[in-house]
């Protein structure tokens, strides 16, 4: 019984640890920009963190107590979900700029002395442009700032602002499935432990996402509470990496390891 105590603790930390890997951290990063508040971060977090270990605890679950055989191609295509995940949502950062750019054009374009800058809400969302407070000289409707649009399309949607960092969770929780099962299962014979171990792994994961994203935000807070223009900076500098990073694992998982190509290599890490 020690033992297995063991292996529990053992399984929690590594899963704190897992949470820290470069595109775990890139992923929510991206994310986390959007969030005004470091308690919504934290949400963040756990619910990518329990999305992640949804697909762990299923795939890994069937795969140890059924002995499933993954094959090399399947592994990498996993993988490559996680690449093409995070060139999405590092598309979807940048793809926030558009606007900045549109209304920077638009205050270098006028010279009326009632247009000027500072931030302003529309409702809930609350952003930085010149505009003057009359209607010829605003730069957007009120009906089309980003979250009006997503209150529009999504509205249907019981809790849909917290279905990207669970999707996001998902789809990294798919990629690294079967080589956390496979891992535990040569390490761990007894099927059971095997599944507990995965339990407890997730919520070692779970944890260690909250910690990361409480610290992103804080950190996002800071600078944002001191330079608005750094913050904005910051979203854009993870919206680029995030980009960067899931090419750069596309093309490794694509070529370097072959999934594109007729010898793939695969080995569960």
């Amino acid at each position: 019984m020690p033992t297995f105590f063991a292996i529990l603790a053992v399984g929690f930390f590594l899963g704190m640890r897992h949470a820290a890997d470069p595109d775990h951290v890139i992923a929510v990063t991206t994310i986390v920009t959007r969030s005004k508040k470091v308690a919504n971060a934290a949400i963040v977090g756990a619910v990518w963190g329990l999305g992640h270990t949804l697909t762990i605890v299923a795939v890994g679950a069937f795969i140890i107590l059924f002995s499933i055989v993954v094959p090399p191609r399947i592994g990498l295509a996993m993988e490559l979900a996680v690449g093409l995940m995070l060139v999405l949502l590092g598309v979807m950062n940048l793809a926030g700029m558009r606007d900045q750019v549109k209304e920077t054009l638009a205050r270098a374009a006028t010279a009326n002395g009632d247009v000027h800058s500072h931030v302003h809400a529309h409702g809930d969302y609350v952003h930085t442009h010149a505009h003057g407070h009359s209607a010829s000289t605003h730069t957007h409707s009120i009906e089309r700032t980003p979250v009006v649009v997503l209150d529009r399309w999504l509205k249907g949607v019981a809790g849909y602002r917290w279905i990207r960092p669970l999707l996001v969770g998902v789809v990294h929780g798919l990629a690294g499935s079967a080589a956390v099962a496979l891992l535990v299962l040569a390490a761990i014979p007894n099927p059971r432990w095997a599944v507990a171990y995965l339990f407890v792994f997730g919520g070692g994961t779970i944890a260690g996402m909250m910690v990361i994203t409480i610290a992103i935000a804080s950190g996002l807070a800071w600078a944002g509470a001191r330079s608005a223009w750094l913050a904005r900076r910051m979203a854009v500098v993870s919206g680029v990496i995030s980009v960067v990073f899931g090419l750069f694992i596309a093309y490794h998982i694509g070529w370097v390891q072959g999934l594109f190509t007729a010898n793939p290599q695969w080995t569960p890490r």
